[in-house]
């Protein structure tokens, strides 16, 4: 059980067990709930205490007997949405596995595209989202790397990962109109960015047949090709 010098958000979360407690039908878990459906479909813009309140057919104050604000929901909803990390296959290898949880990852951002920026300010701190960190961790529990090494590792597959999602789910396939290989081939200078134009002239720019799930693909080998090399 926590002290109480941590927030009383991170305390409701770590009680065990967590509590039921319902009251005109409502309890904290029904309430995270209908507040991720609302995120996933208009954003965490959209969400409030009232606007849920009106879709849950309460009053906002019924909401309040369950949880204190609307910072205290996000962090239940960060917790609670990404569910939980995949189960390595018994005895698959480490690459097998951190494939697997970073591809897991990946498709938590895009089946919740606001946690990227809900959990963008700090480091992971609730139950749900540690249970990821430790599954990482665990991939490379067999291979010998010191613990310092298995967490730069694991950090630096999940920056990668949110990364690679931010791009393929918020960044912009066009900038005033143009598509951005174009744009980029109007403006760059082949005497100030050299190395950059030898990727544009490669079409390495340029989506083709590569879907973003191919490029990511790609990226995440590269990444885990360069692990291998710590082992």
């Amino acid at each position: 059980m926590p002290d109480d010098t941590i927030p009383e958000a991170l305390a409701a979360l770590w009680r065990e067990p967590a509590p039921t407690r319902r009251s005109g039908g409502l309890s904290r878990e029904r309430i995270v709930a209908q507040a991720i459906q609302m995120a996933d479909a208009d954003g965490l813009g959209a969400l409030s205490m009232a606007k849920l309140a009106q879709r849950m057919g309460c009053g906002t104050m019924s909401l309040y007997r369950h949880i204190a604000n609307k910072d205290q929901l996000i962090a239940f909803m960060l917790s609670a949405a990404p569910g939980p990390p995949p189960v390595p296959t018994r005895g698959g290898n480490w690459r097998t596995a951190l494939d697997g949880w970073a591809s897991g990852l990946w498709e938590v951002y895009h089946r919740h595209p606001w946690i990227l920026p809900a959990s963008a300010a700090s480091p992971p701190v609730d139950p749900g989202q540690l249970a990821w960190l430790d599954a990482g961790l665990a991939a490379l529990g067999g291979t010998g790397m010191s613990e310092r090494d298995k967490l730069a590792g694991v950090l630096a597959v999940l920056h990668f990962v949110r990364g690679a999602a931010a791009l393929a789910i918020e960044a912009p396939t066009d900038v005033d109109g143009l598509d951005y290989p174009r744009l980029l081939r109007t403006v760059v200078d082949e005497n100030r960015f050299p190395a950059l134009v030898s990727a544009l002239h490669s079409g390495a720019f340029d989506d083709g047949d590569e879907s973003q799930v191919d490029a990511f693909r790609s990226g995440l080998n590269q990444l885990l090709d360069g692990l291998s090399l710590k082992l």
